[in-house]
């Protein structure tokens, strides 16, 4: 079954600051579709910021089995119409894969009820992420840690709801910890945040993360079970 896929990405860091542009010269949105297109059952498509209705109309989310999501700078430009639509979405089925910064998007704030704030230092940090349910769909393959020679830190408290399952944990050379790969259910729809991404940083060049991103999506696509029905029923028995 082909997973339809669409990336989000704000891309303007990448237009605007030319350390960024170095390094995702077409922008994360396109880097992240690179590192997904050897998935021989995605079926990828892009989205940003400045696009009409910031390329999210109705009719592409409900083409969307799964949308992942960066954003950093431009989270108050985000229309509030957009949220609800991708909210509904995500109510009805629809998987999201948020990435790195995107802790503090309208979407994930509105899904997780919480300020979803946290501790950050931009230092070239160390970054190691210990794999903690290796028995998780999203572990398979993986390494038992994944090591990122520089990103940015981020560390606890981070204020979220109490992940559904955690998956991984960070640690950073500073001292500080981070809950990094967390999954949710709301409605429906599946959610994965996962930590590391900094724009300056190459970190979707990585084929281990790719790896991680690929079998995020495949877990949070639907599931085709059946659609609940809701408000006033009739009795199925006489």
């Amino acid at each position: 079954m082909t997973i339809r896929v669409t990336v989000w990405n704000e891309f303007r860091h990448e237009k605007e600051n030319p350390k960024v542009s170095a390094v995702y010269p077409d922008g994360i949105h396109a880097q992240i579709k690179t590192l997904l297109g050897r998935e021989a059952d995605f079926a990828i498509t892009t989205a940003t910021l400045d696009e009409p209705e910031h390329g999210l109309p109705q009719q592409v989310l409900d083409g969307t089995d799964v949308l992942v999501w960066w954003g950093h700078k431009a989270h108050a430009d985000v229309s509030d119409a957009v949220v609800e639509r991708v909210r509904e979405r995500v109510w009805a089925g629809m998987g999201l894969i948020v990435l790195h910064s995107g802790h503090y998007s309208k979407i994930f704030k509105t899904l997780m009820g919480t300020s979803c704030s946290l501790k950050w230092r931009e230092a070239d940090d160390n970054e190691r992420i210990w794999i903690v349910n290796p028995g998780h769909a999203i572990a398979s393959g993986l390494p038992e840690y994944i090591d990122i020679e520089r990103e940015e830190m981020y560390g606890e408290l981070f204020d979220i709801p109490a992940p559904d399952e955690l998956i991984m944990i960070s640690w950073f050379k500073g001292g500080e910890v981070f809950r990094s790969g967390c999954t949710y259910t709301r409605g429906l729809g599946k959610i994965f945040y996962f930590r590391p991404g900094h724009e300056t940083y190459p970190t979707y060049h990585n084929p281990v993360i790719g790896k991680v991103l690929a079998n995020s999506i495949r877990w949070a696509a639907p599931n085709q079970g059946p659609v609940p029905t809701f408000h006033n029923y009739q009795p199925l028995e006489k």
